[in-house]
Order: structure tokens, then sequence, then C-alpha cells
């Protein structure tokens, strides 16, 4: 049987080899398999297969198909058995659904993305890893991180550096940095089930897959690193307890006249490279040889410290040196304050020496040691109980290594003078008891340890990482449920190899101490964000937080990266930031329902409120167009959308700022096209995205077109975020195509946006409406008929801020009845745009200018003449058939269902309207590159189709027109 799919050969056998898991597609009728069941009697505790026979061959019952609301097979309970039928298959019984939701059904991906396979066992289970509980799967991990060389070889010189004192004060900074993030990560931990990937799977889900990333490769990068420097330090230890052991001879440096000599770089690499590879063999065999080994790291180490600490109060022996004095309260005293001086590249005390020392140094220096608390939770997917172990094991490691840091700063500090202290690198091998061999051991096998928890650590979170399927380049990395991630360990162990090959990690260190301080910011950042917004969702079982701990816990972690280097902090920042804007840009799209986006949920909503049910003032008004993308014609093959619209509602925002919601309606019943509308809506969205339209995709089912848009012009949006503008397409093609249908369609369209004070904006000429990259020279034409708010004002200015049309200049034309009244109509008009800051030239054209005939231009494909003299023909026509059927039917006057009247002067005084504007607007417009008019509302109870034909005789021979009707109230304000 191959993986991805259950074969239905009758060759092969029935049922699964044994610890063979496999993936398997949904299983349809015609497939040859079925999974026997036992109904549920009354008492039954379980639903038990029946055991089949190796060979059998399966065949399906044909009234076993299930399914459920989430269109996953659910064999455990058949419908015709199910007791709760009524209640559909998303009932409680349905164990296997219940453990889906926890997570523990396994799954290919941790993706939340749609359309996922989902895997199951088939046959016998694979037996998987066995899980570890708070001792061996987090405490052990995070004490071996934790307790490093730092200890044994630098505590003593930093507390002969910076006094009992400030060293205490230096253990309570970092120790409270670790302790407020471990706070944070409990709470985190315990909010829910926690799948594999640690801090990146914790951050990632809060705060979104770019920051999740970013900071997890950052992460893995440090522990990464940190392996091979935990490795190199145990070899440089082993070299100077054993220098026979080196093949090569040592490095001999005389600095300030003091002799240093130091490991062979070459003995150091080779040293380590196969401490490395071994290291590496431990990890591939996997959690149960990792358990077995890591006692025998842990141990020994914890023995040298109490050996340490028994040599404390032993000492001074009959052999002691002079600077150590034992416990004793006077050097207690004298080693209480600071005294930092300069020192050589050994951290000798030199006058001479280039190294300044200052509390920031020490902190540097230091912070290391405290590191590691994350070594449990990387470690997650190997958890028995994540909700329980991660809080308990990483609080009680951190709070055991930072109460041992306290008491070290007393006894190192009543243990010897400051020279000792300062000179001594090995003073706690000196005074252990019963001798330093114990403390050598005792460093070797921490660092080891240390390195043997980073090297496992890092490469689950790799795989976790490339789990989540969002970078495609990480997909080689991916470890399937219940398998060791062997290709992101290989890759670890090599990034390891390769540092230790590079021997010297002084210039890097400090970049890992600074990813590990940007996790720990980002851990406390996510249980902040979360904290804060307290959604629904949000109920962690640990109650020892608080959203003001996590804000001082991340607001540490930044500025002790800044004390420690701001240059290292600042590269570390954009190494994060580069991966970011990488993930940004080649990342798949994954919803994790992260913080970020329930705060702009709650913004949103907030907002919304404050802005009440009050009108916008002017001075605030944003146009909303709802842009009807069902079009009077057809549209090409896969194209949701008139690729022309979604340009003309770029040109009605103002630097891209606004929203636009695109809308259609599909014919037909709600139920059975509920699916289709779905699909329609994703291709929409897809396309507004494509379009770079910030806006939103709806898609509504209504028995017609008429009905599907008067309900959405009355429930769409929400209080002032309501639509403002109803923009759509002139149907052109109504006379061809549908002489009844559109046209009462369209008058019915009309009338509902002015009913619901909806402004109106018409698109003629759609086909020809030039896109970002088409400039247009010329000028874009106003005439202005009736008091709009505005609008067509607002409009023009807002077309002008387009690179399309920011070469093209204003014309209003206003229509005055009688010539005396022309000049004080553009003064008046002329101080109005002055005061909207708007640049225009003001043309009045009066209503005797207009009577006189104009020569039809050049480029006019139609006669305005023989076209009012066709209009006035099909008119006569057609209402005259319309009284025909009146009469013989013994009714009024109707026209789709509704009853009309008609006047006909009334209609010979409009067609004779429409030609009198459209020849004045071919007179002063033929160079325009666009034209707006105002819209004239259609009479009441006048035939749709005469309305038509008035519209027809405007818009003739004019390539590119915006009929515009504004609604009650002003878009644009004098006053500042």
């Amino acid at each position: 049987m191959e993986r991805g799919g259950i074969r239905g050969d009758e060759e092969e056998a029935a049922v699964a080899p044994k610890h063979r898991q496999q993936r398997y597609h949904a299983v349809e009728s015609q497939d040859r398999v079925v999974v026997q069941m036992m109904s549920m009697e009354p008492g039954s505790s379980a639903v038990v297969p029946r055991p089949m026979k190796p060979g059998t061959n399966l065949s399906i019952d044909p009234r076993m198909k299930m399914t459920s609301s989430n269109d996953h097979a659910m064999p455990n309970v058949s419908q015709s058995d199910s007791k709760l039928e009524l209640f559909g298959f998303d009932s409680l019984v349905n164990i296997l659904e219940l453990k889906s939701m926890a997570g523990e059904q396994p799954q290919t991906t941790t993706s939340p993305r749609d359309g996922e396979d989902v895997g199951i066992t088939i046959g016998c289970p694979k037996e998987t890893e066995p899980k570890l509980g708070t001792l061996m799967g987090v405490f052990v991990p995070c004490l071996q991180n934790i307790l490093g060389i730092i200890y044994y070889i630098r505590f003593t010189w930093i507390v002969g550096m910076g006094g009992i004192w400030q060293s205490l004060v230096l253990v309570a900074f970092c120790g409270a940095c670790t302790i407020l993030t471990g706070l944070s990560l409990s709470a985190i931990a315990t909010n829910g089930a926690m799948k594999g990937g640690g801090p990146y799977y914790l951050i990632g889900r809060a705060l979104g897959p770019e920051v999740g990333i970013s900071i997890g490769l950052c992460f893995f990068l440090g522990n990464a690193v940190a392996g091979a420097m935990y490795v190199l330090g145990a070899v440089e230890t082993f070299l100077d307890a054993v220098p026979a052991a080196g093949f090569f001879q040592d490095a001999t440096t005389v600095v300030g006249g003091t002799t240093v000599t130091t490991p062979s770089l070459h003995d150091l690499q080779i040293y380590g490279v196969v401490i490395t590879i071994l290291l590496c063999f431990i990890v591939f065999g996997g959690v149960k040889i990792i358990n077995k080994v890591a006692p025998a790291f842990l141990v020994p180490v914890l023995f040298s410290i109490l050996c340490i600490f028994i040599g404390v109060f032993c000492a001074p022996g009959s052999d002691a040196q002079k600077g150590i004095t034992g416990f004793n309260m006077t050097t207690l005293a004298d080693n209480w304050s600071s005294d930092y001086q300069p020192t050589n590249n050994a951290g000798v005390p030199d006058p001479n020496g280039s190294i300044y020392w200052d509390f920031n140094a020490l902190l540097g220096l230091f912070f290391p040691a405290v590191t590691g608390i994350m070594a449990g939770s990387n470690r997650s997917a190997s958890l028995k109980d994540t909700q329980r172990s991660i809080p308990i094991g990483t609080l009680n490691a951190t709070l055991s290594t930072t109460g041992m840091y306290f008491i070290s700063v007393f006894l190192f500090g009543a243990l010897a003078t400051r020279d000792e202290l300062l000179t001594n690198r090995l003073l706690a091998a000196t005074v252990a008891w019963p001798g330093p061999a114990v403390i050598y051991i005792g460093i070797i096998l921490s660092t080891l340890g240390a390195a043997l928890q980073s090297m496992t650590g890092a490469p689950r979170l790799l795989a976790a990482i490339a789990n989540d399927d969002i970078l495609p380049v990480l997909n080689c990395f991916k470890a399937y449920e219940g398998s060791e991630p062997h290709v992101a360990t290989l890759f670890t162990s090599f990034i390891c190899i390769a540092c230790v090959v590079i021997g010297n990690l002084d210039l890097i260190t400090p970049t890992i101490t600074m990813f590990f301080l940007m996790c720990y910011a980002g851990v406390n950042l996510s249980c902040f964000l979360l904290d804060l917004l307290d959604a629904p969702s949000w109920r962690p079982r640990w109650k020892l937080h608080h959203w003001s701990l996590s804000l001082i816990g991340a607001s540490q972690c930044i500025v002790i990266m800044f004390m420690i280097s701001w240059t290292f902090t600042v590269v570390s920042l954009a190494l994060a930031s580069l991966i970011y804007y990488y993930v940004s840009l080649k990342g798949k799209a994954g919803d994790w329902g992260d913080g970020f986006k329930s705060a702009y949920f709650q913004l949103a909503l907030r907002s919304l409120r404050s802005m009440g049910a009050n009108q916008v003032h002017p001075k605030n008004w944003y146009p909303i167009p709802l842009i009807f993308c069902r079009p009077w014609g057809k549209l090409p093959e896969n194209v949701p959308c008139h690729p022309k619209l979604a340009d003309f509602a770029n040109c009605m925002k103002k630097k891209g700022r606004g929203m636009s919601i695109f809308f259609s309606i599909i014919d037909g019943d709600y139920h059975e096209s509920a699916e289709d509308a779905k699909t329609a809506c994703h291709q929409l969205s897809a396309y507004i995205d494509y379009k770079r339209c910030e806006g939103v995709a709806e898609i509504i089912v209504a028995r017609s077109m008429s009905d599907g848009f008067r309900s959405i012009v009355q429930i769409m949006g929400l209080g002032n975020l309501k639509p403002n503008i109803v923009v759509m397409r002139y149907p052109e093609i109504w006379r061809r195509e549908n002489l009844t249908q559109i046209p009462s369609t369209f008058i019915s369209i009309i009338n509902d946006c002015i009913i619901a004070n909806k402004a109106v904006v018409i698109v003629k000429g759609l086909d020809e409406w030039p896109n970002e990259y088409q400039r247009q020279y010329g000028t874009i034409d106003l005439y202005w008929i009736v008091r709009d708010g505005g609008l067509m004002l607002l409009l023009s200015q807002l077309l002008l801020t387009k690179e399309s049309f920011e070469s093209c200049k204003i014309q209003v034309f206003c229509i005055a009845e009688e010539d005396t009244e022309a000049e004080e109509l553009k003064a008046d008009v002329k101080k109005f745009l002055y005061d909207l800051r708007m640049q225009a030239e003001v043309i009045v054209v009066t209503m005797k200018s207009m009577e006189a005939r104009t020569e039809l231009s050049a480029g006019a494909k139609k006669d305005p003449e023989e076209e009012h003299a066709s209009a006035q023909h099909r008119i006569k026509a057609y209402l005259s058939e319309m009284k025909e059927t009146a009469q013989r039917e013994g009714r009024p006057l109707m026209e789709g269902g509704r009853q009309v009247v008609v006047n006909e002067e009334k209609v010979e005084k409009f067609l004779y309207t429409m030609l009198k504007l459209n020849t004045t607007i071919l007179k002063y417009s033929r160079m325009s590159v666009v034209v707006l008019v105002s819209l004239p509302p259609p009479p009441l109870n006048h035939p749709a189709y005469c309305y038509m034909e008035y519209m027809d005789l405007l818009v003739v021979n004019i390539p590119r027109m915006l009929i515009v009707r504004g609604y009650r109230r002003d878009v644009v304000t004098l006053f500042t």
C-alpha cells in the first residue's frame, strides 16, 4: 500500500502491516474498503471494531456513508444505529472528533489551511516515541541547559569584579527576566493543547506566522550555534585538564608579564568535530536514548556543585593558596563593593589592559548562564501533558538555578580575596572537595549536557516551522507525527560542525544571546497581547500571571539587549526583520487566530462604537463605494468582475485610503446555491487582491437581481461604516439583449438607492476607462445641474490624485435659466470653489445658448437629431403596444408588474431636454477625457423603457461619462 491513499486492488492485503502508519483520502462509495462497526448498546462503554481476518475482501456498505459538517469521515458510529441521529454527527459521543479538536489525531501538517488531508492509522497503530513527564521532559533539559561552563570558570571572577552587592543585583536582574518569561510561557502553555515547536508555536499563534517564523528561525540558529559553543567549552576544559591529550603544541602568549597557555586550534577542531558527531548519533536515537543519556550527564554536574559547596566550608586546606581565606565575614565585607578595572584578553587585571569592564559588560558575560529555560518547551511534541509539565518544570528549574546563584555569590564572596577571585579562573576547582578532578568532570559533562539539549531542541524547532508549511523552502525539514526530525538533525549538526571548525565564536556569541532575548521578549509580548485583549478563548489554567508582568518582562528583555551591546542588538533585529520581510513576500497565507487579528478586531469594534450613529462630518467623510460587479453583459472567462470596474474603484480613493465593497448577485434559491455563492465569493476576493484594491467581497443569492440589490442596500455595513455610494456600469447593451428586464431592473436599482439615501455613480464607457499606466491629457468636465452635496466636485478632485489624470484640468459648467443670471452665477461658483480649495475654470451655459443648433463634431458616430427622432419613434411604438394590451385585457397600463402613468407631453419634454444637454456636452467637451453629469431621477410611475431612451440620448457620442447623483447631505465643507 502506498503512502497517500488506500489501494482498492484485490491483490493487496486488507490489513496494514504492523507498526506502519499511512495517510488516506476520504473513503468513497466506490472504494473497496469497509470499516466494520458495532452499534452502541445501552451500557456499553466503547465502540469495539470486529476483528477482520487478513486477506478478507473489503467492501463498503452503501448504508454507511458517513459525513459531517466538516466533511470528515467518522468511522465510529453508523447513522442507522445512532441514538442521537436528530443531532447529526457532531454529537459528543464522537470520540474521534473530540480527539481531533484536542490535536491528538495524526495530521501531516499543523498548517491551518483549508482542504488538508487528515492522517489516520490503518491496521495496528504505529509505535510512537515514548511521551515524557515533567521531570525528564522539562526539568532535566532546562537544568542541563542553564548549568553551564560560566558558573564554573567565570562566576568567581564576576563576584570579584562586580563585588557582592552588584553580583546580587546582576543575578536578580537576570533571574527576574527569566522568571517573568517563565510565567508568561506558563500562561500561554496552559491555554490549550500545544503541538511541537515550543516557543515558536506559542509566539506564532499569538503574534502571527511572520513574527513567529522570524523569531523561531533566529532561536533555532541560536540553539544550533550554542551547541557548538558548549562543545568547544567542553573540549577546551578537557585539554586544560589533560594537556597530553592534545595532538598539536599548545599556543603560549605573554600578556602583561602573565603567560597564558591555550589549547591548539587544531586540537579544538578535531575533538570538537568528533564529539559533535557522537552527540548527533545520540540525538538520532530519539527521545528514548536521550532520556537514558541525560541523567548520566546531569548527576555528576549536580554532584560537582555539591562538592564546591562542601569545599567552601572546608577551606582553607593545608595546601591552600594565600588568597583563599575560607568562609570569612571579613573577606565578605572586603568584597562587598565593586572594583572594576581593566584586564588583558585572558581576564587578568592589567593597568595597561585593553578591555574595560562595567555592569553592562558583566551582564553580557553572565546572562548566558540563565538561558536555557526554553529547553523543555522545545520538546513540547514529546511531552505527555504540556499544560502541566511546562509550567512546573520550567519554573522549578529557573527558581532552583537562580537560588543557587544567589547562594554562590555569598559563598564565593566570603571565600577568597579579590585578587584571588580575579586571577584564579578555576577557583571553584581549587577549593572543591575532594579535588579539582571532580570539577573538571562537572564542567565537561555540564557543557556536553547543554550541547545535547541544544542539539535535541533545535531540530524539533526547525521541523515544527517546516511542518506549518508557511515557507516552501523549508519543506525538506518536515517530520511526520511520531517520527524523529532526522533531516533537521543533520542540518543542525552541520551548523554545529561548521561553527566548531571556525573555533573562535567570540564574535557571534553575543548575537546568540540576542536571539535568546528576542525569543523571551516574543513570549512576553505574546502573553501581554493575549492577556490584554482577553478574548473568550483566553482561559489559561496558570493563574500567576498578569499582563503588566508580561509587559515588564518584555521591556526588561529589550533593555538587556541594548545594555549588552546596541550593535549586536541592531544586527539581530535586522536579521529578524529580513526574515519577517521574506516570509511576508514568499510565505503562504496562514490564519492562526493570532493576537494581532484579535487586536484589529477589537480596535475596529471600539472605533465603530466611538463613531456612533450620527452623521460623519464632511471633513471626515470618505467614499465607501458599493461596487456592483454583475455586469450588463458577459465577462471574460474566470473573471468575476469587470477589470476596469476595479480600476475605477481605485480612482475613488485618495492615496489608497478607504474601503470598497465588491458584490454580486446569484439568481436562484439560497439553499441550492449557497455553496456556489461561497465559491464565487472566494474567487471575487482573490480577484480584488490581484487588482490591488482595498476592499471586501460579498455574494448574495436572491430570486432576482432587483430583490438581491434591495436586500444588500438595506443591510450592508455597520453604523457609519455603511457604503454611501453605489457604483455600477451603464447598461449599454440593453437594447440588443433584453428590452424589458434590464430597464426595469436599472430603474429599480436607482430608486432603491434614492430611498436608501445612497449616492449613485454610473460609469458609461467602462471598457475605455484608463488603467494606472495610461496617462490622460485634456479636461475633466463637470456639468453641475442640481445640488448634490459637492459629490461631483469631490470625485473630480479624487481623479486628479491618480497618475492617469494628474495632467488634466477641471472645467465646471453651470446652467443658467436667464442670460442676466450668468455673470452672477459664475461669480458665486468661483467664490464657492475658491473656498473649497479647488482650482477649476467656471463656464456658465444659458438656456438660450442651448437652444441654438450645434454643428456635429467630426468624431461623432451618430447624429443626435437622428437619434432623437429614432427615440421618438420607438417610444411611440412601445406606448401604442402597451395601450393596446391594456385595452385588450381591460386593465390599467402595466409594465413589469407595476402600474404606470403615461404623459406624452412630458415624455417629449424629457427627450428634448436630454437632446439639448447632449449637444451642449458635445459642443464644449470635445477634448475632455471624462464628463461628469448629474443623474436625473426616474420620474414617478413613469415607464422604465422611456427613461432608458432618455439616458441613451444623453450619453450618445460621449466615450466616457460618469452620471452622478448625490444624496441628502454635504460631502465637502468650506471650513477648516
